[in-house]
């Protein structure tokens, strides 16, 4: 009785098993593979440097199960693709190619590809392409095209200054481990150059650093990724993928004009040193802080000037000095950080903690704002300040000693104002992380500085006559 049982059971789980998983193919040509694309993009990168992994998926939408005979690269290994599919690598030593892989009805596998291309020889992003090409048993060809654009660039790995160098080049720069620049030398990065950091890499400065762009023409230092973490989002617009620049206690007489300098950690920090009030650290024109993880510019004990300048986007303060002397021309200073509720203010500065030393800082035709009611953070303990004709945003001043001595002919921006923070400019897209700094049309900004000439004897870098802006003329 067990025994017929035990028989009538187990043929009922065969039928049943049989029932369930029908494993016969289908050589019919008319039974395709879909795929989740039909032309995979990776984007852009530098040629020798492998890209970052994408996918794609491969089903099987009919009712019979398919083989694929047959995946392989078109054009073999001559482009640089690296294809894995459903865990087989297409082996570049025969080919480029792989074979019998199964797909059951209503299953799918997925597709792996990476590239490390080839020099192109030229100063410009060229494309490579190929085709992934899926033989089936039928008999037909199938295929996802794979493009990419590749960029021949300049290696710097761990570069030490120790003398006077210039570096400048029509092809990017790939900067590994970081830049040095040792005591009494002199680097200068003059445009067209473009510096692209990879992870952790930065510039440490002991002696100089000099940055001569051009008007229209900026000196670009930014990070290495040129791929996107998501379709709408670039790499190159999320913050902390490098690690910036630093100013050791040694280092003077820093010059950067047309910089464009973002998506870092911290862009440019000022380490703390003697004060000398006869000759600037560092001076700022034409550029373009942006999207920092960390500090935009923090100067401890520093003579500083930024003149036409735009910082914007910081994790930390936008602007943070300690003691010293800053004087501040003609910029727009924006904390609109998106990645952070706990986000720094526009400005802030105070006396250098222990020392007694006073430190001064002096804003003509410059705009602080941003999200946050109040972004201007200041110390008036042993600290002079005075701000010219410009747009703070920060509650007004109900001392009437204190608005006299200190603030002339400013505008207290309130969020209860018709125009103000975001408005005053073309585009704030957080969804994504796109900012256009130049004037909005309506902006309460445009037509209030005052002539130059009419506050000060001579900033550089910035045209004499009339502006009738205020804020950052790059920015327009």
């Amino acid at each position: 009785m067990m025994k017929r049982l035990f028989y009538i059971l187990f043929s009922a789980m065969a039928i049943v098993a049989a029932s369930c998983s029908d494993d016969s193919f289908t050589t019919s040509r008319s039974q395709l593979l879909t795929f989740s694309t039909d032309t995979l993009k990776l984007d852009t990168l530098f040629s020798g440097v492998p890209s970052a992994t994408s996918s794609f998926m491969v089903y099987n939408r009919g009712d019979k199960a398919l083989r694929i005979r047959q995946a392989r690269l078109e054009h073999g290994n001559q482009t640089g693709f690296r294809v894995n599919v459903d865990g087989v690598f297409l082996d570049n030593a025969n080919g480029s190619q792989a074979q019998d892989f199964e797909i059951r009805k209503g299953d799918s596998i997925r597709v792996f590809v990476e590239l490390t291309s080839f020099p192109t020889t030229t100063d410009s992003p060229q494309l490579v392409a190929d085709n992934l090409v899926f033989a089936l048993e039928s008999g037909v060809e199938q295929k996802v095209n794979l493009t990419a654009y590749s960029w021949d660039a300049l290696s710097l790995t761990n570069l030490r200054v120790g003398r006077d160098t210039l570096i400048t080049s029509v092809k990017p720069i790939v900067v590994y481990g970081g830049i040095r620049v040792d005591s009494g030398a002199v680097l200068t990065i003059k445009s067209p150059a473009q510096l692209y950091f990879h992870d952790s890499a930065g510039i440490d400065v002991y002696g100089t650093l000099v940055v001569e762009g051009e008007k229209g023409n900026d000196v670009v230092m930014r990070g290495d990724r040129l791929d996107r973490m998501f379709d709408y989002l670039p790499y190159d617009r999320v913050s902390g993928q490098w690690k910036g620049i630093r100013l050791h206690s040694s280092s003077t007489a820093n010059r950067l004009s047309y910089a464009d300098i973002h998506s870092t950690d911290d862009a440019i920090l000022c380490d703390s040193s003697a004060f000398d009030p006869g000759s600037h650290r560092l001076v700022v024109a034409n550029s373009t802080i942006h999207n920092c993880k960390g500090y935009g510019i923090k100067a401890v004990n520093a003579n500083i000037s930024l003149v036409n300048c735009q910082l914007t986007n910081t994790l930390a303060d936008c602007l943070a000095v300690e003691g010293g002397a800053t004087a501040v021309t003609y910029c727009t200073v924006g904390q609109f950080y998106p990645f952070s509720a706990d986000r720094g203010v526009a400005i802030r500065f105070g006396s250098l903690p222990l020392t007694g030393l006073r430190g001064s800082l002096t804003c003509i035709n410059s705009v602080f704002t941003g999200y946050a009611d109040d972004v201007v953070m200041g110390d008036s303990t042993l600290f002079d300040y005075q701000f010219f004709n410009s747009v703070l945003r920060t509650p007004s001043v109900a001392d009437s000693v204190l608005l006299a001595s200190r603030f002339h002919n400013v505008v207290f921006e309130l969020p209860s104002d018709s125009i103000q923070g975001d408005r005053h400019f073309v585009s704030i897209d957080i969804d994504r992380q796109y900012y256009d700094f130049h004037l909005d049309s309506l902006s309460t900004l445009r037509g209030k500085a005052l002539p130059l000439e009419a506050i000060i004897d001579d900033r550089e870098g910035l045209p004499r006559g009339d502006t009738p802006d205020i804020g950052c003329f790059k920015s327009r």
